[in-house]
């Protein structure tokens, strides 16, 4: 599973490191076992084998196949932020053209949100919202609440300096999202398939202009 998980340092106690790369190991196949298969249908079995581990080396780390599951998501989850955190550090505090700048991170946000591991994550949440009903709650606390706090400082400072006009920039930084976002579902059939370059740069324009309408100073 491309870009789940990373290496530790190379230092320290040989043992925790083996022990740390192991778990890695196990979440990035689990991962994948639980994406392709759904919680149901996928076996410790299958995941043992996707990870090189034995069987009773997965109840070790994790215990159940529950347990193991809320784990993968939580972690997945806090993995697909960083990319996404990564994209709105990169707005500048003092935008020169600020139409130019909203939607170059529109595009950059959509690309994140199309990943293949985002997506994977997000079907996954949705298929077994039922069985797991607080797994939601729990992964959008831990992955969408840091973006859409992140995104509603920025915009709260472009409010401070003249550039847009807004009262509660939380609730504007919620409307964004889902202007640039909203369509991803059925551009990707929910995440099977590529999303069309054009027709996200699209999407984020139209995006941005919804959005400059309502909130430009």
């Amino acid at each position: 599973m491309g870009g789940v998980g990373s290496g530790e340092g190379g230092g320290g106690d040989p043992y925790s490191r083996g022990r740390i790369d192991k778990r890695q190991a196990i979440v990035r196949a689990a991962f994948d076992v639980f994406a392709r298969d759904g919680y149901a249908q996928a076996s410790v079995d299958a995941i043992a084998a996707a990870a090189g581990v034995a069987k009773p080396t997965i109840y070790n780390h994790f215990g159940a196949k529950e347990n193991l599951f809320r784990v993968v998501m939580a972690e997945v989850g806090r993995q697909a932020i960083a990319a996404t955190l990564g994209a709105l550090e990169a707005f500048p505090a003092e935008p020169e053209d600020l139409r130019v700048e909203l939607t170059l991170l529109g595009r950059r946000l959509t690309t994140c949100f199309a990943d293949p591991v985002s997506t994977s994550l997000r079907r996954l949440l949705h298929a077994e919202i039922v069985r797991f009903p607080d797994l939601l709650d729990d992964v959008r606390a831990g992955a969408a609440t840091p973006v859409i706090d992140a995104l509603a400082g920025r915009l709260a400072r472009l409010a401070t300096a003249g550039h847009l006009r807004l009262t509660d920039p939380v609730r504007a930084a919620n409307q964004f999202i889902a202007l640039i976002g909203d369509e991803l579902p059925a551009l990707t059939a929910l995440g099977t398939r590529p999303a069309p370059p054009e027709q996200l740069d699209a999407v984020v324009t139209a995006g941005v202009d919804t959005f400059l309408r309502a909130f430009s100073a």
